[in-house]
Order: C-alpha cells, then sequence, then structure tokens
C-alpha cells in the first residue's frame, strides 16, 4: 500500500528528511554550508535538509541560507528550523561582502518563469549573479543547480543525452543557463574552484513539475500537449539528498552531473494513468513528436544510487494530492515548449 501524503506539513517533512548518506557526506566534508537563493520553490527544504543532516552528523557547521526571501513565511520558518538567515540581493555586488564565508556553496539562484517576457532580468539572474557569486565564494566548493534544457532535443528510443554530449540551448532561457555554466567554468579555471554542474530535470514535488502539470490538466478538461512526447521525472526529496552527496563530487575543471530518474515517460500514457485515477477521459492535442528534452542519469545512478521513491509511487502520489485538493504552486514546468520560450 502506497503512503498518502495527506497534507504540506508531511509532504515539507518528508523532503527535509536527511538520509543517512547525507549527514556521513557532510560528516566527511566538514565545515559551514551556504545555500544562495534559499527562499525559491526548492530551497527551503533543502535547507533544513542539510541543517538535519549536520545534527545528525552531530556537527557544530553552521548553515546559512541566503535570498530575498520575498515569500512570507519562508525566513521565519528556517530560522525556527535553526538555520541563519541572511536577506541578499543577489544582482547587488555590493551584498556579497556581507555574506560569510562557507566551504561548501549550494547555489540555488536562478530565473526561469516568465523569463521570456523579461529575457534582461533572465540573462542578469542567470549570467550576472554566477559571476558575483563565482568570485565571492572562489575558495569554496560549489554545487551550481543547472538544468538539462541545455541539451538538444533527441529522440524518446535514444535514453537521452548523457555528461558527455554537446550542448545546444534552444531559447533565452536555455541559453542564459549555459552563461551560467560558463561563468562557473571560467573561475574554476583560473581559480581553481572545485564546482559541480546539477543538471536537473524534472523535478516534483506534488506542488510543482510536470505530473503534477499533466494531472491537473485531466483532472480539469483542458487539453494536454503532445508536441513535446516523453519526459524524464524525480521525487524533489531524491533531488535534496543527490545536492548534499553532489559536494563531495565537486572538481575543477568542473564535473558535470545529469540528475533525473532513470525512466522515459511517455505524456499521453501519463495522462491515461491520471485519467483512470480521475475517472476521466484525458483530452489531447497536437501531434505527437518523436523529440523531448531527455537525459540519461546513468552516472548520477552509478555513483550515488538510485532514486528512493519509484516513479509509479510519485504517480500515486501526486493524483492522491490532486484529489484531495492539495495546495498547488501554479507554476508550471512548460516541458512542452519545444522552441525555448518559456
Amino acid at each position: 500500500m502506497t503512503m498518502v501524503i495527506e497534507n504540506e506539513a508531511q509532504l515539507m517533512e518528508l523532503l527535509s528528511t536527511p538520509t543517512r548518506a547525507d549527514s556521513e557526506t557532510l560528516a566527511r566534508l566538514g565545515g559551514d554550508v551556504l545555500i544562495l537563493g534559499a527562499g525559491g520553490k526548492i530551497g527551503p527544504e533543502l535547507t533544513k535538509r542539510v541543517k538535519r543532516a549536520v545534527d545528525q552528523a552531530g556537527l557544530k557547521s553552521r548553515v546559512i541560507a541566503v535570498s530575498r526571501f520575498t515569500s512570507p513565511g519562508v525566513a521565519q520558518n528556517l530560522e525556527q528550523a535553526g538555520v541563519e538567515v541572511v536577506e541578499c540581493d543577489l544582482l547587488d555586488r555590493r551584498s556579497y561582502s556581507n555574506l560569510p564565508d562557507a566551504p561548501n556553496v549550494l547555489f540555488l539562484a536562478g530565473r526561469k518563469f516568465g523569463s521570456s517576457e523579461r529575457s534582461d532580468l533572465t540573462w542578469a539572474m542567470n549570467a550576472v549573479v554566477p559571476a558575483y557569486a563565482a568570485e565571492r565564494f572562489a575558495s569554496s566548493r560549489i554545487v551550481v543547480f543547472s538544468t538539462g534544457n541545455i541539451y538538444p532535443f533527441v529522440a524518446a528510443l535514444s535514453g537521452g543525452c548523457s555528461e558527455k554530449d554537446g550542448v545546444q540551448p534552444v531559447g533565452e532561457y536555455a541559453q542564459s543557463c549555459l552563461a551560467r555554466e560558463r561563468i562557473f567554468e571560467y573561475f574554476s579555471q583560473v581559480r581553481q574552484t572545485p564546482c559541480l554542474f546539477f543538471r536537473l530535470n524534472y523535478a516534483v514535488d506534488l506542488r510543482y513539475g510536470v505530473m503534477v502539470d499533466i494531472a491537473a490538466k485531466v483532472r480539469d478538461g483542458e487539453p494536454v500537449e503532445l508536441g513535446v512526447a516523453s519526459f524524464n521525472v524525480i521525487w524533489q526529496g531524491d533531488v535534496n539528498s543527490y545536492a548534499i552527496r553532489s559536494l563531495e563530487l565537486c572538481a575543477s575543471p568542473p564535473r558535470i552531473l545529469n540528475v533525473t530518474g532513470p525512466e522515459t515517460l511517455s505524456v499521453r500514457k501519463t495522462a491515461e494513468f491520471f485519467g483512470r485515477r480521475f475517472d476521466r477521459c484525458p483530452v489531447f492535442s497536437g501531434a505527437e513528436s518523436d523529440k523531448a528534452l531527455l537525459s540519461n542519469a546513468s552516472e548520477c545512478h552509478a555513483l550515488l544510487g538510485y532514486p528512493q521513491v519509484a516513479v509509479r509511487t510519485l504517480m500515486d502520489w501526486v493524483a492522491d494530492w490532486l484529489e484531495h485538493g492539495g495546495r498547488l504552486l501554479n507554476k508550471p514546468t512548460h516541458f512542452e515548449v519545444s522552441d525555448g520560450k518559456y
């Protein structure tokens, strides 16, 4: 019987509960952990997971969350969890002098949603902020959150792009994400900063993600686009664990790690699953293409193990969440976009 996640408190508890491997990694590394961009949609639970892993390891390390913290209650919630909170505009270069040193840095800052409307802000967040951060934390090891969107579209039967495949970003969002990597790569080469490019697609935490997008459309009788007919997915809790443990894999020149689940999933079959769960007949639009943004994460699985939450379990969780009216963040992934205009 699959566990049912009944409310956000239970969801956040799952996302922020560290594994033994998380704690052991931080114990081996030692030192403070600083999270840049900790106020976004994945930052709070990842930050709390780091704090709990530090505590479980018996360390006295500081866990420091840095962000503008524009969402109500996030900063206070982190402080209650024992995290040090620093309010900071990462676009203001002068503010970096106020940030504490830390040997371990998780770089989560970035912009996607609505990026086609404010391309200037997208480039500033995804290219200028990395330059400021890489300069300030040149002596740290840095896990840089990136995206599989910088790869070319490939056939569903290909198994996805590996870390050795060339990049081919489509659209300004993906181009700006490649810029983020290149900026960190430059500083890694010049200052020997150990980095890891954490190329993620797509994370699901029940309030957002590809599966949530598809399930909500099926539930609401809205058409599901088939133009991009396949996708990868991974539970956000597994992402959080991989991110923490990736600190130990940082290198100069930077290491690249694709982060997603092992399966290539069909949009149509996923929609049909949710149709059965919701007793709805899915509505589809567009012609199915055999090309999609897909990543091969076998390197990640070899180094860090398979995701702990299986795809079928994740699908059941999403269906249960929508059936009992769980809150959504209303931040669609736009996974169906093929022209790069998010």
